[in-house]
């Protein structure tokens, strides 16, 4: 029911700044929490960042807390991950996932629907 693709991955060097957009599809996109996930190599899926069904409620790993910022558009069917101060330890394929329930989860099993990827990668 619901398509996400995301976009914005690319190379930067540490201290540098990156946006990630993902895209959903259907006309319900309001009712969905939205969450950000990574997975570097030889690690496991890690939540980063959620967003519930207006931009009051957030929630952080501890990992990226001050530096990452998850925002959405519901008007353009679009949440970001804007990434300041990047490390190379951020390193990974980043995920946006979509949950129908108010609730931000920061496991992966309550997600119903997942992008495809982009990839980071922050130069040491």
């Amino acid at each position: 029911q619901v398509q996400l693709v995301e976009s914005g991955g690319g190379l930067v060097q540490t201290g540098g700044s990156l946006r990630l957009s993902c895209a959903a599809s259907g006309r319900t996109f309001s009712s969905y929490t939205m969450g950000w996930f990574r997975q570097a190599p030889g690690k496991e899926r890690e939540f980063v960042a959620g967003i519930g069904w207006s931009n009051s409620i957030t929630y952080y790993a501890n990992s990226v807390k001050g530096r990452f910022t998850i925002s959405r558009d519901n008007a353009k069917n679009t949440v970001y991950l804007q990434m300041n101060s990047l490390k190379p330890e951020d390193t990974a394929i980043y995920y946006c996932a979509a949950d129908r329930t108010n609730v931000v989860a920061t496991t992966a099993a309550p997600y119903d629907y997942w992008g495809q990827g982009t990839q980071v990668t922050v130069s040491s």
